[in-house]
């Protein structure tokens, strides 16, 4: 997410870095080319860290590639900005045992390790004493990093809760209840943006368990729904609002699968607008969203789109735009058109020969 254009408000400089990155990421391509799973790798770690130390104890609940006979591990590389400090943390693992595992920072823009781990064998950084209990909590199928940020070292603390901070949205939306006390004046601001009738919220306890209606605006004045009975776009719109002005208020990344599955195109283009826009997004909050709705690249810039494509051998090709284009597209290109045209490859390729010849209507 480093901007190619840097000379537009949507992208943020960090001083450190000496780059500015992009509040969006876009990702198309066909079907079963492995969007989904790019956003499911983040979401993975971020699981691992946050369950290692109390759920790994039989095995490690990684999926390895499906195509293959191999037993080859996976790897995993994230490297993120924390708090203007670019961080990397890189983790190689199977089922039985984590391999290595390494977390890294660039303080002074010089790469400097924080902790290193090969098997069982701990290297930590001088200065970071007290983490030194990491290294007696340490087995084969635990994180290190799970270990650690327990110990509050902020060098370290500060990188884990950026990972645990990851919001994913799509499929197992987070409860349309959870919504922070201070945030409900936004929150219903957001719901009548999208034009949906609704003017209120009201959140009833009954037996234990809350039970949201949402309030529409009829003839006859204010009338309550229950929220099961909403839409299904609706229901998608209200329960993204919590995880979405949660990490635009925190600076925090969200992961959204199949952005346009529930949302008119209207709405997932003010979505995109939220996170583009400085005055509703001054932390630098970051969405990452699959999708197959062509015309949301009418509101993207050419350095925030990524294209996957399926190889021969079953694996996942992703690329940025460019890289698909074979030539640095040009910042005034229709990027729909050029798409649907198969200017940057990544479409379906969609073969009907066989089914009329089933059906009888070719020889």
């Amino acid at each position: 997410m480093v901007a190619v254009d840097r000379d537009r408000d949507e992208a943020h400089p960090i001083p450190n870095l000496g780059e500015s990155l992009l509040p969006l990421a876009a990702i198309f391509g066909p079907n079963a080319s492995g969007k989904s799973n790019v956003l499911a790798a983040l979401s993975w770690l971020r699981s691992a860290v946050r369950d290692s130390l109390v759920r790994w104890d039989d095995k490690i609940p990684v999926e390895p590639f499906a195509f293959t006979q191999s037993l080859a591990s996976s790897e995993f590389v994230v490297a993120a900005v924390v708090s203007g400090v670019r961080f990397e943390y890189v983790v190689e693992l199977d089922q039985q045992a984590v391999r290595y595992e390494g977390l890294f920072h660039y303080p002074e823009k010089k790469r400097r390790r924080i902790f290193e781990r090969e098997g069982l064998e701990f290297t930590l950084q001088r200065g970071l004493g007290r983490l030194s209990g990491t290294r007696e909590l340490l087995t084969d199928r635990v994180l290190a990093l799970s270990i650690a940020r327990r110990f509050d070292e902020p060098v370290v603390s500060d990188f884990a809760r950026y990972l645990l901070n990851i919001q994913v949205l799509g499929q197992g939306l987070e409860d349309p209840a959870k919504l922070a006390p201070e945030d409900r004046a936004q929150a219903l601001a957001l719901l009548r943006m999208a034009d949906l009738g609704i003017d209120d919220v009201v959140i009833e306890r009954l037996e234990g368990r809350q039970k949201v209606r949402l309030m529409h605006r009829t003839a006859e004045g204010a009338m309550p729904l229950d929220f099961e009975a909403e839409s299904e776009g609706t229901r998608t719109w209200f329960r993204l609002i919590g995880p979405v002005l949660g990490a635009l208020k925190e600076g925090s990344l969200v992961l959204f699968d199949e952005l346009d599955g529930s949302l008119h195109p209207t709405l997932s283009m003010h979505l995109i607008r939220l996170f583009h826009e400085r005055a509703t997004n001054p932390k630098g909050a970051q969405l990452v969203f699959t999708s197959y709705d062509t015309s949301l690249l009418n509101h993207l810039n050419r350095d925030e789109v990524w294209l996957t494509e399926k190889l021969e051998d079953g694996a996942t090709r992703l690329g940025a735009l460019a890289e698909f284009a074979g030539e640095r597209v040009r910042k005034s290109q229709n990027l729909e058109k050029a798409y649907l045209h198969g200017r940057f490859g990544a479409l379906p390729h969609v073969d009907r020969t066989e089914m009329l010849r089933a059906l009888g209507l070719v020889g």
